[in-house]
This record gives structure tokens, sequence and C-alpha cells, in this order.
């Protein structure tokens, strides 16, 4: 039986929270806009008046879910630390973010897995936004002298890639294994080893050690 019609008005927040519901009740391959729409007490077409489609929908909702993260991180970069500590805080937080989502909501998280295939926009845009925190904090370090980097963008991918392990949620399933914090800190102590400004080091092109990259490394979903 579909709820009573309400009287609050229908915003996209609240169509999406809804379908974050059905998502999480019914799975991604069965929820439907009319089952969002019953949720909200509402007609389908009311729905579809503010997403056109159910693949709009459903690459808003993925959006806002990965959103949620960047929004932790977006306080870290932000905040006043020096950055090697700010580098090992946002490395942190984007671990721990990751491993509540895939332990508190493993049923929602699988779900989100499936969207975030789906929407390979959305989840561009999300890993650009995360990488260029990461270029921000280098930058940052480089200017202050506490990292050497010939390019502070390609060193921020180079730790992105590097850290995918405990991001990518392709690794899930071993984020919750013994060991797992520990090889965690390991990976971030040699990033941070790997960037750190040396006297007597050989200078690159511009003055700065020079970071080497291989840009044939496949890219992995956040």
């Amino acid at each position: 039986m579909a709820p009573p019609p309400t009287t609050e008005a229908l915003t996209p927040e609240r169509i999406l929270a809804a379908t974050e519901d059905v998502l999480r009740r019914h799975g991604a391959a069965k929820a439907t806009v009319v089952d969002v729409a019953r949720a909200l007490g509402v007609s389908h077409g009311s729905v579809y008046r503010h997403f056109r489609t159910k693949a709009e929908l459903r690459g808003a909702v993925t959006k806002r879910w990965l959103d949620r993260t960047t929004a932790l991180l977006d306080d870290v970069v932000a905040g006043d630390e020096a950055p090697p500590a700010k580098l090992g805080h946002w490395l942190t937080a984007l671990f721990e973010a990751k491993r509540h989502k895939a332990g508190d909501d493993p049923e929602l998280f699988a779900t989100y897995t499936v969207l975030t295939a789906e929407n390979s926009d959305v989840v561009d845009a999300h890993i650009a936004e995360l990488v260029g925190h990461l270029t921000a904090i280098v930058r940052q370090g480089v200017d202050q002298g506490a990292f050497e980097a010939a390019d502070a963008a390609v060193t921020a991918r180079a730790i992105f890639e590097a850290t995918a392990h405990f991001h990518d949620p392709g690794y899930a399933p071993q984020w919750s294994r013994p060991g797992a914090q520990q090889a965690f800190e390991a990976v971030t102590a040699l990033v941070l080893r790997g960037i750190e400004a040396r006297q007597g080091a050989a200078p690159g092109p511009t003055g700065r050690v020079a970071t080497v990259v291989d840009n044939s490394c496949p890219r992995r979903q956040p």
C-alpha cells in the first residue's frame, strides 16, 4: 500500500534521500522510479519533473554518496596543519570513510559499487576532486619547503594511485582483515618519505627533485 500523500514540498534532496532508502531495501537491480515515488507518496511523474530519466536519478544519488566523502576531505584540506601532517590526515580520513561505508552498511555499499560502475562521468569527477585535494596539499608542501615535487599534479596522481588499495572499493573485503591498518600506515609513511624535502638531493628540470610516474597504470574506482 502506498503511503498517504504528503504536503511537504518535493525537492531533489528529498527524492535522493528516498532513492537511497529504496536502494538499501531493493538493491540496484530491482529499485525503480515507481518505488521511489511510492516511498514519497507522489506520482512517478512528479519524480521525473526533477530527474528526467532513471539514469539521471541514479547518477545524482551516486554523486550524493560520493560527495559525503569529499566534504569530509574538504575540511582537512582547509585546515591549518603542516603539509606532511595534512597529507597523512587526508589519506587516513579517506581510508576511514571508505572503510566505514563498507563495514557499517555493506548492502548499500555493494549497491553503490554497482552504481559507480554505471556512472563513469560521476566517478571521474569525484576522482578529479580527490586528486585536486592532493595537488593542493603537495603544492603547499613544496611552497613551504617540506616536499619536493617537480609537478604537484603529477605527484598527487601518483599518491592517489599508490594508495588505491585503501580506497578502491575492489579491495573492500581486505580492509577489515588483521594487519590492514598496519599496512595502511606503512604505505602512508612510505609516501611521505618519498616526497619529503632532502638536503643535497639531485634537482629535476625545475630545480626540485623530479617525480616519475608510469601513466600507463590503469585507473581504478575510488
